[in-house]
């Protein structure tokens, strides 16, 4: 059963621009669910949205692998909160050491987890990176620049980030969850019947290079998919702000579509960080009584 109710949730520890954390109270209320199947997060993320809704079973899927990776290497305990925060210790006073305007050792990191992809350095990048960004060029190489905080790893942030790896090795017990590197259409593949499926894919009209392609033909073809399924679904998605209307919004005219304030944060500066009136179109059998 998913829970009916998320009063404070709880932040994973990759940092992606864009996290659902704040909005789980909102879509957990928002939705029901009876378990019997499987839960499925085709546009994981930081798996802000699942993580907190704790189902019994779930397929967690991204195109992006090295976010695959790092979920994997904690369910299969190759990294575990007291390795995460060794390595943050060590690596902390290596960054602290590099003067702001010298090249920061963030950029020695940046370039060796572009040659080994490990999920530490990985976990090192998202958190001192510039804004919580998540991009890759056209080789496939990560290339979102430092964000200017030489001593971004202090003692109390290390204790917070190891405590949000240690939340996740706890929930993670017990559970038939699966990590898997794929696209939507290939999870779609996967859905049968009793299954529910929550959805957060990039926002029309602001992608900005998560890892791989995402464009219009995509966008129809999940909405297309989704509301001719059979599973139940929660759709995530910008509906409006002050300047304009999200069109795309007409397509999904076959389930509930409830909507919230949000702060939308897409710069360092306060001038980008604007109200935003977010949707969640939900399956008609798997809307609750919540209203916004």
């Amino acid at each position: 059963m998913l829970p009916k109710e998320i009063l404070i949730p709880k932040v994973p520890p990759l940092k992606i621009q864009g996290i659902k954390t704040k909005l789980v109270p909102f879509i957990a209320k928002s939705v029901k669910w009876d378990g019997n199947g499987t839960y499925f997060e085709p546009f994981m993320g930081s798996g802000a949205v699942g993580f907190n809704l704790e189902p019994d079973k779930a397929v967690f899927s991204d195109t992006n692998p090295y976010i695959i990776q790092f979920y994997q290497d904690i369910q299969s305990k190759k990294i575990t909160s007291e390795i995460v925060r060794d390595y943050l210790e060590r690596e902390s006073i290596k960054l602290a050491a590099t003067p702001e305007d010298k090249t920061s050792y963030y950029y020695e990191v940046r370039k060796r987890f572009n040659e080994t992809h490990d999920s530490l350095d990985f976990l090192f990048l998202q958190r001192s990176n510039f804004n919580g960004l998540m991009r890759f060029n056209s080789k496939g190489e990560y290339n979102v620049p430092f964000g200017r905080k030489p001593n971004r790893f202090q003692k109390a942030l290390i204790t917070k980030i190891v405590n949000q790896v240690a939340w996740l090795e706890k929930i993670m017990e017990g559970k038939d969850w699966k990590f898997i590197c794929m696209s939507f259409q290939e999870a779609f593949k996967m859905m049968k019947e009793n299954d529910f499926v929550y959805l957060d894919p990039p926002y029309i009209d602001r992608y900005d290079g998560y890892y791989d392609t995402w464009c219009q033909e995509y966008a129809d073809l999940l909405a297309e998919l989704t509301q001719n399924g059979k599973v139940g679904y929660a759709f995530s998605m910008w509906y409006k702000n002050e300047y304009r209307t999200n069109s795309h919004l007409k397509k999904w005219n076959k389930g509930v579509m409830l909507t919230t304030e949000h702060f939308y944060h897409i710069g360092a500066k306060e001038k980008n960080r604007n109200q935003m009136i977010e949707a969640l179109v939900v399956s008609k059998d798997n809307v609750s009584m919540y209203k916004s």
